[in-house]
């Protein structure tokens, strides 16, 4: 068997046995998805009107606020979904289960590859879910295009991509499940100190910095841009940069550490 064949077929074998895992153990992953749509209700049914009033100028109208909220809340709700990555690539590394795996006749990378399309997979669907809610009650995107939305499903992919590696390199770090669970928590923080909830332009002169030059922030802007039908600017480019130079980190981070001898 070629090089390639085998990385695959183990590849897929570590995918199944991820997906096997988060089957049967959904609690994790249920908690995790809880926070972004909590926060979604929470902001659209308490605080949406006078959100509303204050981003558009305007008299107060919930769907505006509506329209403005959820791209955020899908990236944010990736960021919560790589934290239980974080947790599981932990487990693995103190239970024993890598230290099995390094004597056994398998493509080495097959391990780690097997949790990041698993991850990815879980954000999607997971981003699909809070989607769901959102237009239950009353996201609307008719102003997108078919590629608009193409680009948009494209980036989703790519941020819970580079993420999820990053999250892979503080799981693999971390002594325990509990440290890895605390490592990851800037993936729900950062969104919260984002262009999410509100513009930039409306934040502290003091503060605008933090919100602006972090990853969160054009890739919200970008996939606000696209749902909504509106413009991009140089965000999409931003986005862009950020998610590969992310995943070139993680990677190179996970497989360093992976690599490694253990003591």
């Amino acid at each position: 068997m070629s090089s390639l064949s085998l990385a695959v077929r183990d590849s897929s074998t570590m995918l199944r046995r991820n997906l096997l895992h988060a089957r049967r153990y959904p609690s994790l992953t249920l908690n995790l998805l809880l926070t972004p749509v909590m926060l979604l209700l929470l902001f659209v049914y308490i605080f949406g009107d006078v959100m509303s009033t204050g981003i558009t100028g305007g008299g107060a109208d919930r769907s505006d606020y509506i329209a403005y909220l959820v791209p955020g809340l899908l990236l944010m709700t990736i960021g919560s979904t790589t934290i239980g990555t974080a947790v599981s690539v932990s487990m693995d590394m103190t239970e024993g289960i890598i230290a099995r795996f390094r004597t056994m006749a398998i493509h080495r990378g097959s391990v780690l590859i097997g949790h990041v399309i698993g991850s990815v997979l879980q954000s999607v669907m997971s981003v699909v879910l809070v989607g769901a809610v959102a237009v239950a009650i009353g996201f609307r995107s008719t102003d997108a295009t078919a590629l608009e939305w193409l680009a948009a499903f494209g980036l989703l992919v790519l941020f819970a991509t580079a993420l999820t590696w990053i999250a892979v390199g503080m799981g693999m770090v971390s002594p325990n499940a509990e440290a890895a669970g605390n490592n990851a928590m800037p993936m729900i923080l950062l969104p919260l100190l984002s262009s999410a909830f509100v513009p930039v332009d409306a934040m502290p002169g003091w503060f605008q910095p933090v919100a602006e030059y972090q990853p969160f922030t054009p890739a919200i802007e970008t996939l606000r841009g696209l749902l909504l039908g509106t413009e991009i600017g140089h965000n999409g480019w931003l986005a862009l940069a950020w998610c590969l130079a992310l995943s070139a980190l993680g990677y190179f981070w996970s497989k360093a550490v992976f690599n490694r001898d253990p003591t």
